[in-house]
């Protein structure tokens, strides 16, 4: 089976695509990528990736954009859409996995008007995209850990948060996650708390972020708190096994890999994501007693105090573990070997 993976801008969308290429390889498919110079997806897949090529085109985001700018938008939209086109011949593609992000649009769009070629869609979030909710009706499976019709349940993620999960039972290292870009709210929130976490013996992990990176450094510093301190680092899965407790954004990647590790978290959702999607990802966290989640506004230097005194580490940790799916990608592509082979 020949396959092509797209979508991306975020560090989860591409996180999706990974597991997945990583799942498809393992059957001995061929796995290409088309993705966008804009976001992430370069940073992540030009170099050491599980696909046989990848393609970066040209594509910005519509949604956001108005007047002149999303019309400069849909133009590079339709672009690229006439050049993934070219890209799917060339490699006699049979199926396309969308996972969502304004970079999908070229290629999903693409493959609907090819004779033979398929279109599948993960949807990583609990609100549905705005690109997932137009297309949806033309994919052979449309997978989503949360809508009930799903044909498969669970979350893809890589197999190395399944196989290094573990219950936690005592906090000794607490990880602090803002996402692919960082989170300032969440850096101010591990520097308020160092000291204290100092004094308790506690370690601290921290993804800052590029932008906060310099400002989060000289912090700590000043402080003389003793810190693991990233930019960025495509090494989250063992930084998060090392780690007892989680402080992070709530994008669906992120939680679910977590989730499959048994790391219990305070989730912060981003507060301008669209449809409010993070703070809904994470409901199925509080609503099942696995963990925690605030928003921005409320107390969270007290909060994250009060948790860490008493964190009910080892029952969240186990009911974690009991809570996923595993082989999530393995199943979504053994699903399109069946469907296009129907």
């Amino acid at each position: 089976m020949k396959l092509c993976i797209t979508g991306g801008g975020t560090g989860g969308h591409l996180m999706v695509a990974e597991a997945l290429a990583e799942a498809a390889v393992s059957e001995g498919y061929e796995v290409i990528f088309i993705g966008s110079t804009s976001g992430q997806d370069r940073k992540y897949f030009q170099e050491n990736s599980p696909f046989s090529n990848v393609y970066f085109l040209k594509t910005t985001g519509v949604v956001n954009q108005k007047g002149v700018k999303k019309l400069l938008a849909l133009w590079r939209v339709f672009r690229a859409f006439l050049q993934a086109r070219k890209i799917l011949k060339k490699h006699h593609i049979q199926a396309t996995y969308s996972v969502g992000g304004f970079s999908a649009a070229p290629a999903a769009f693409a493959t609907l008007t090819l004779y033979k070629t398929s279109l599948f869609i993960h949807e990583q979030n609990a609100a549905e995209g705005k690109l997932n909710s137009i297309l949806k009706k033309y994919a052979k499976s449309f997978v989503s850990a949360y809508d009930k019709n799903s044909p498969i349940s669970g979350y893809p993620v890589k197999e190395i948060f399944y196989n290094n999960a573990r219950v936690r039972d005592t906090l000794k290292t607490i990880i602090f996650l803002g996402g692919s870009h960082g989170a300032k709210a969440i850096n101010d929130l591990a520097l308020s708390v160092a000291l204290k976490l100092q004094k308790m013996n506690i370690k601290i992990i921290h993804q800052a972020g590029e932008f906060d990176f310099d400002r989060v450094k000289q912090e700590y510093k000043d402080m003389n708190v003793d810190v693991e301190l990233y930019a960025f680092t495509q090494e989250l899965p063992l930084l998060i096994t090392k780690a007892d407790m989680a402080v992070s954004r709530s994008g669906a990647s992120t939680l679910w890999e977590l989730t499959a590790n048994g790391c219990p978290a305070l989730f912060i959702p981003y507060p301008y994501a669209a449809g409010d999607h993070q703070y809904y990802n994470a409901e199925f966290i509080v609503q099942n007693d696995l963990g925690w989640c605030a928003r921005e506004e409320e107390k969270l230097k007290s909060l994250l105090i009060r948790i860490i005194k008493d964190p009910d580490l080892q029952n969240k940790s186990e009911k974690l573990l009991e809570y996923v799916t595993q082989d999530v990608a393995l199943k979504m592509i053994q699903d399109v070997k069946e469907k296009i082979n129907a």
